[in-house]
């Protein structure tokens, strides 16, 4: 399978959490779809202290995986919002 591009996207998103609207990252987002995956490499800022849990709430938001080989965040159906 291919690998994600290594050039990265220019569009910067801030992912909250829906629960309590804590910023949980900002993001290099690519395309128009919905926030299904977010790869390690694209992250700018994190703002969890646990990773896939949010810091506020500690709920947990994604999972931890290997999507095409490279490391990423697997989301959870509505538990973030995309700004």
């Amino acid at each position: 399978m291919a690998k994600p591009n290594k050039k990265q996207p220019t569009k910067t998103v801030g992912i909250y959490c829906i629960k309590c609207r804590t910023e949980l990252f900002k993001y290099r987002k690519g395309g128009k779809g919905a926030l299904l995956k977010c790869f390690k490499e694209r992250i700018i800022a994190d703002y969890t202290s646990q990773p896939c849990h949010c810091p506020e709430c500690g709920s947990e938001f994604a999972r931890d995986t290997l999507i095409r080989g490279t490391p990423a965040y697997k989301i959870i159906g509505g538990k973030v919002a995309v700004k």
